[in-house]
């Protein structure tokens, strides 16, 4: 007999537009093979999740600019053709905080958890997750909010350059900007400039102290607090690699024991009474070793699938489980297993992996998926390369400004012909040889 209610089926929503989110597929691959209709709200037109196996069926999402109403009206349409309770999991922030304002309107139709009204949104700001771990004494970097450019171009100064610049809800961020959610501020100026686009950005910025990366720093914890407040599923990890490099998206993790990591996340979910899932990001300060909370994501974090047990259980699959009332299994911990997205670290999804690999698109009982992402990729590739050839061909040179220099008339003499271009003696050669040496 299935450990699942097998008559309940899933809706996962993602508003955010990422053809390349894995963590989707990660959900509709391990909630599909247990047996659950796997239903996905999100924009997958050019997305290799559309192409699994495993997809119940594929609903439109709300618009980038979706209202709440809009959203509610979205996934109240999706119950009623489903015709049944249904578990509903955010994947990404937006859609996390979307239905934790709209828990009443969605309750008659989703199984959901119940956190304290308002606390999803209050972690995944990060303005408003410095005040948290200030108030509970939990590690934090030094954080300050300024309320003006001349107030980012003094804290920059205060907190040590180089700082990083943060936007407090990434999730407003327009497109087309060029604002990233991150980013590392190395000059009082560029502190003031960043502050300077605070209307662009749709929520206040933040300045924050930096504590480098380096080996054996960079750690996060995936969990489910289940009904009763219990932290089931998941674990702590090692970040071994990332993209962009030392900072941005875990490439390769792996399944790494840490008894700190862990007090810390149950200790942080206890005394918030936090319910659902949670992915939490920690950074170990280098020079006194604690471990400081960098993000509270209230949703699975991409890489979710590197904690599945010896039982298979996950943190999807334990929401699910739990939301149904049915009992979670207990498996044993896999420690040393890896999770790699291989468009992001292809070398390493090449190499044997002794503990045991999970990849984030490649899957023997579901292949399309792993071969749409291939082509997918290698289009996107392309384009940047075309593109960055484009901007270096079209690119102006200044054009030289000749040196007049006055000299006194000299006697008529015999006319010198100019050697080839660039021998001795030519003008320009000096710049030419300082342009050489760059």
């Amino acid at each position: 007999m299935s450990l699942f209610d097998t008559r309940v089926p899933a809706v996962l929503l993602r508003i955010d537009r990422n053809p390349f989110h894995h963590g989707t597929l990660g959900a509709v691959r391990s909630l599909g093979r247990a047996g659950v209709d796997v239903h996905v709200v999100a924009d997958c037109a050019g997305s290799p999740v559309r192409t699994s196996r495993f997809v119940r069926q594929l609903h439109p999402p709300p618009g980038p600019d979706a209202s709440l109403d809009d959203i509610a009206a979205a996934l109240l349409r999706v119950a009623a053709g489903i015709a049944r309770p249904a578990v509903l999991i955010p994947m990404d922030d937006a859609g996390a905080i979307a239905v934790g304002r709209l828990d009443e309107a969605l309750a008659p139709a989703y199984l959901l958890p119940a956190p304290p009204a308002g606390l999803p949104e209050r972690v995944a700001d990060k303005a408003e997750l410095a005040a948290v771990c200030a108030a509970l004494g939990l590690p934090h970097p030094r954080t300050t909010v300024p309320d003006s450019a001349e107030q980012a171009a003094a804290a920059a100064w205060r907190l040590g350059l180089p700082v990083v610049a943060k936007w407090s809800r990434p999730w407003l961020l327009p497109t087309g900007t060029g604002l990233r959610s991150t980013a590392l501020v190395r000059s009082t100026q560029e502190a003031r400039e960043l502050y300077e686009r605070s209307g662009e950005a749709g929520s206040r910025l933040l300045l924050q102290e930096f504590l480098p990366p380096g080996p054996d720093r960079d750690w996060f914890f995936h969990g489910y607090a289940d009904r009763s407040g219990a932290v089931r599923a998941g674990g702590p990890g090692r970040k071994l690699h990332s993209w962009p490099r030392a900072a941005g998206l875990t490439a390769v993790g792996a399944w790494t024991p840490n008894p700190e990591v862990r007090a810390l996340a149950e200790r942080l979910v206890g005394e918030l009474g936090y319910r659902g899932i949670l992915d939490l990001d920690f950074r170990r300060c280098g020079a006194t070793g604690r471990y400081h909370l960098l993000d509270f994501n209230p949703r699975p974090g991409a890489q979710f699938r590197l904690f599945a047990d010896s039982a298979g259980l996950d943190v999807v699959r334990a929401a699910h489980l739990d939301l149904t009332h049915r009992p979670l299994p207990d498996g044993a911990p896999r420690p040393g297993r890896a999770f790699v997205v291989e468009n992001y670290a292809p070398l390493t999804a090449l190499r044997p992996a002794a503990a045991g690999r999970e990849l984030a698109w490649h899957a023997r009982d579901d292949l399309a998926p792993g071969l749409a992402m291939s082509a997918l990729w290698s289009r996107h590739v392309l384009r940047r390369l075309r593109g960055r050839l484009r901007r270096r061909a079209t690119a102006v040179t200044p054009p030289r400004v000749p040196l007049v220099r006055q000299a006194p008339p000299v006697e008529p003499g015999p006319v010198e012909v100019p050697g080839p271009l660039g021998a001795p003696g030519l003008p320009g050669d000096e710049k030419d040889e300082k342009a050489g040496s760059l």
